[in-house]
């Protein structure tokens, strides 16, 4: 009778494990989602440190409640499944989360470029005036484009704000534009540079140029800092992250919130200690491989 009785409680034992295993898995991605990332060095410690909080109250609960354990687990389940077929967080968005996570703090890949070659005719008359043409069409300050900017930038990624903050904001307004802008060539003769508020109302088409002058005036609109890059028959945006820490913490939120797409090189060039991003229409996500690395302008935009 003592064997059978040890038998029963080592198998419940067993059991409790088990249910705590299930209930630290889609426990320890949703705790990311409301933690900083934490990094150290050129670590992000997000996903040790989720599984450890996940795991310490999954063992108080065991400990306190372990009669709740079964429920717990139902209910988490039934909320997984209900959220999988309503746009909610479900079992996709979880294996995102880890794969994006496991990317983050052991298979991160970074890319440098080489330093932008500037020509050496930056204030001759034809790309003094082409440079000046451009940066007269960027406009942050007019109202349809303020109100397309804040609109689109709580489309995607609202979830994560909490971890990344402003950030998210400025990925939902890139992947917003880069996912509807479609492309459409200039007549052969003239080349024409469109405002912001033209290629939002012509149903956000237009060519390179096009595409970087709203790009920068939405992102300038909700506080980023951008630039346009002219190179040879190209005009594309760069968004500035900031110092290296920033660029990790950017870098970090392109992983988690682009999944596979940006499982890959980030690709960025640093100057004075400051690190740019590409935003241009080809790429998938923000970081993506850029078209040219000769320069004519580098244009800020302060």
């Amino acid at each position: 009778m003592l064997y059978t009785h040890d038998k029963y409680r080592g198998a419940r034992k067993l059991l409790l494990i088990i249910f705590g295993i299930l209930t630290i898995v889609p426990l320890a991605p949703l705790i990311n989602r409301y933690i900083p990332p934490l990094m150290v060095g050129s670590w992000n410690l997000d996903l040790a440190f989720s599984i450890f909080i996940a795991a310490v109250t999954t063992f108080l609960i065991l400990r306190l409640f372990h009669f709740l354990m079964m429920p717990a687990i139902l209910l988490c389940a039934g909320v997984l499944f209900y959220n999988q077929f309503t746009d909610g967080y479900g079992f996709k968005r979880m294996i995102n989360d880890y794969r994006s996570m496991v990317v983050n703090n052991w298979g991160k890949k970074e890319q440098k470029e080489i330093n932008l070659v500037l020509t050496p005719s930056f204030f001759d008359g034809p790309l003094t005036k082409t440079v000046k043409s451009l940066q007269s069409k960027v406009n942050y300050k007019d109202s349809l484009v303020r109100n397309f900017s804040v609109s689109n930038s709580l489309l995607f990624f609202d979830g994560y704000h909490n971890k990344y903050g402003h950030l998210v904001r400025v990925l939902s307004l890139f992947k917003h534009i880069n996912g509807n802008f479609k492309y459409v060539s200039d007549s052969e003769r003239d080349e024409y540079f469109a405002t912001p508020r033209e290629t939002i109302t012509n149903g956000m088409g237009g060519d390179c140029d096009d595409h970087t002058i709203l790009m920068v005036s939405a992102l300038k609109a909700i506080g980023a800092h951008c630039r346009m890059v002219l190179t040879e028959g190209h005009l594309y945006p760069e968004l500035l992250c900031g110092d290296e820490k920033a660029f990790e913490m950017m870098q970090s939120a392109i992983v988690h919130l682009f999944g596979k797409e940006a499982i890959g090189n980030i690709y960025y060039h640093e100057q004075n200690g400051q690190y740019w991003i590409n935003l241009d229409y080809s790429a998938r996500y923000p970081g993506g491989p850029y078209v040219s690395e000769k320069a004519y302008a580098l244009i800020d935009l302060k």
